[in-house]
């Protein structure tokens, strides 16, 4: 059978052998021995709160399961819009949103409008590995770009310049960011913004985790900047990691009005709508009571990565910069390898560095990480990520683990 070279052009997701090997370690476990604590999947340990439940449980018993508008509940536009609003202080149109299947959905929508064969899309180095491969689904190509700790592992406006050739159709970044935790500075952001403009390209912002900030100096959406910037910007969001979501695979995206009618004619055609369920159910994520329980759990997100992150450190697996947002850990591991023994990493995925650590903290501690593999090319041996979103009781026995090993 032929494979579309579109197909063959994805890349593995690496750490799903990882992810196996950690699965048939616990299986073949004896009674006795310590259970596995996963800290390479990024997913809340909360799920959906009570009232959204409960509206998921009225929508299907009153039979309200039937296809909704391909942009998405009219109410639920709304409600996102008045989120934007009492959260951020922003003006956002609720005509400029659009429901859509999961973040995954909203990019691959965005990605498909924007872009044609051979475009080429910067991204920072290290950054999520699926967006990426959105890109490359378009035809288009993602230009990694590393982007080391002295900038937070974000692209800056001077790299953007320095990378943008006739071939360049924008931008694709993610404040804060997956694997990192760390968002782009606003006046940082600003300056992309203002020189994608004038080239006439397309800034395109993910901001799954926006709510999930915890420093005032961030966690400004990027369709606030000024000067008509953030009404041009293409924000992708999703109910997943603030709202505690992440199966009912339900995102959003905003996009420039006159992106809208595009964008939902796509939609009508590859989705026809986001679950109807999902979007019924997630009306009641802007109740009072539900927002306040959100607001709870943040904290709590805070309170493990103020305990988890000076911990790492003071073990020898340095985190260089403090996330802002999220629930990651981006450790540079290179001294911890040296210490075992481990090489650093070769030109197979499979040979030495943060890769061959994990295999080793899986063995010796029970613990399941992620490598830097899947999240770029440049020196992913170094780099080590570890996902903060489990319980607080679950990254104290990490922690002591990691003690007992060293």
């Amino acid at each position: 059978m032929r494979i579309a070279q579109r197909a063959q052009r994805v890349e593995p997701f690496y750490v799903m052998e990882l992810a196996k090997a950690a699965s048939l370690l616990a299986a073949n476990a004896q009674p006795g021995d310590r259970s596995m604590i996963y800290l390479n999947i990024g997913e809340p340990d909360f799920t959906a709160p009570p009232l959204v439940n409960a509206a998921a449980e009225r929508a299907i018993r009153d039979g309200r399961s039937q296809y909704t508008q391909a942009l998405g509940l009219p109410a639920l536009r709304e409600a996102i819009s008045g989120w934007y609003a009492s959260r951020f202080d922003l003006a956002i149109d609720s005509s400029r949103i659009v429901v859509t299947a999961g973040a995954s959905a909203a990019l691959q929508l965005a990605c498909l409008a924007l872009i044609e064969a051979g475009d080429e899309v910067l991204m920072p180095d290290p950054s999520y590995p699926c967006n990426r491969q959105f890109v490359q689904a378009a035809e288009g190509r993602a230009v990694m770009i590393p982007s080391g700790p002295e900038q937070r592992f974000q692209l800056s406006a001077a790299q953007v310049e320095a990378h943008w050739n006739r071939a360049t159709r924008g931008v694709l970044l993610a404040s804060p960011s997956n694997p990192t935790g760390t968002s782009i500075a606003r006046d940082e952001l600003e300056r992309i913004a203002r020189f994608v403009r004038t080239q006439g390209g397309v800034s395109m912002v993910d901001e799954i985790y926006l709510g999930l900030s915890y420093e005032d100096d961030f966690g400004h959406s990027a369709l606030g900047l000024p000067d008509g910037l953030g009404d041009e910007v293409i924000s992708i969001n999703s109910f997943s990691k603030y709202f505690n979501m992440t199966g009912w695979r339900l995102g959003w995206l905003v996009l420039p009005p006159a992106l809208v009618p595009v964008v939902e004619r796509l939609a009508q055609n590859l989705f026809i709508c986001a679950s109807t369920i999902a979007q019924h159910a997630a009306l009641a994520c802007f109740e009072p009571e539900s927002l306040s329980e959100y607001e709870r759990r943040r904290s709590e997100f805070k309170a493990r990565r103020d305990f988890f992150i000076p911990e790492l450190n003071r073990l020898g697996l340095r985190v260089p910069v403090m996330p802002d947002g999220a629930f990651y850990a981006w450790a540079d591991v290179t001294g911890l390898c040296a210490r075992w023994g481990i090489p650093p990493q070769g030109a197979r995925p499979d040979e030495g560095g943060s890769w061959a650590l994990a295999f080793e903290l899986m063995n010796r501690c029970q613990l399941a990480t992620t490598p830097g593999r899947d999240f770029g090319s440049a020196d992913p041996g170094r780099y080590l990520r570890f996902s903060t979103a489990n319980s607080m009781a679950q990254l104290q026995e990490a922690v002591s683990r990691l003690e007992q090993a060293l």
